[in-house]
């Protein structure tokens, strides 16, 4: 888990209602979508799969996208260094499988 959380206060969601981030079906598109312009993505990516967080959208990926993630590189031990090596698949990875192709989230 990244020690330092101080990204946290420049989330897109850190005006939101908290509860709008744990929801399930179609109301998580809503969810993602508060995401997809936020400037610390990443690290919240990065902080969700390395605490392995189970609920709501963290980072733009729902509870299964991370499960499948983290099924498919179980190796990963530092989510915000793997995130920062990983050109096409953090853009994969941050499109949340929605470029055409089947990414590495959804396989």
């Amino acid at each position: 888990m990244l020690a330092d959380q101080s990204w946290a206060a420049q989330a897109a969601c850190a005006q939101t209602e908290p509860d709008a981030l744990f929801v399930r079906g179609a109301a998580q598109r809503s969810a993602r979508a508060v995401c997809s312009a936020c400037p610390v993505r990443a690290e919240c990516l990065a902080d969700a799969l390395d605490s392995a967080t189970e609920f709501g959208v963290w980072g733009g990926l729902t509870e299964r996208e991370r499960r499948a993630l983290l099924r498919r590189y179980p190796q990963v031990d530092d989510w915000a260094t793997w995130l920062g090596q990983q050109n096409e698949e953090v853009d994969a990875v941050l499109l949340g499988g929605r470029t055409g192709r089947r990414s590495a989230v959804t396989a």
